[in-house]
């Protein structure tokens, strides 16, 4: 089998936990633990996405958690420190954060727009991402 067959299989290995969905990110209740800090996420089966916008002079400090992160920047640009390894990332850079590694993020006088990634889902946003989700069965 060639890769792009085996990549682009439509033999199901299984059977699927939950309906698919489309997600309208704008109409996600904001989440804001810091002023100007605002989180949108979207819960899947296993793993996390989470839409962040840093409004100027805002910071996330510096902090840990269990779930492993990639962050994706889809505009301006916040200087991201990774174990005090501190890089501006801007427009399509991204960062991996490995469980328990810190990190933290600031914006100067520009925002920011970015996706993070989290696998498993972030426990902290759990329950607010849960309440985007409609009940299984639930049609879409």
């Amino acid at each position: 089998m060639s890769d792009s067959v085996q990549h682009f299989t439509t033999v199901a290995g299984g059977v699927p936990p939950a309906p698919g969905r489309y997600v309208d990110v704008d109409a996600i209740e904001a989440v804001e633990f810091v002023p100007g800090l605002v989180f949108r996420p979207v819960l899947g089966e296993r793993t996390m996405v989470n839409f962040v916008s840093f409004e100027p002079n805002t910071e996330a400090p510096m902090h840990v958690h269990e779930e492993e992160q990639i962050v994706i920047v889809l505009e301006g640009e916040f200087q991201f420190e990774i174990d005090g390894d501190v890089r501006t990332m801007r427009s399509g850079d991204v960062a991996v954060i490995p469980s328990w590694v810190p990190h933290g993020a600031r914006t100067r006088d520009t925002s920011c727009r970015e996706i993070d990634v989290f696998n498993p889902p972030r426990r902290s946003l759990l329950d607010h991402a849960g309440r985007q989700t409609p009940p299984t069965g639930a049609g879409v």
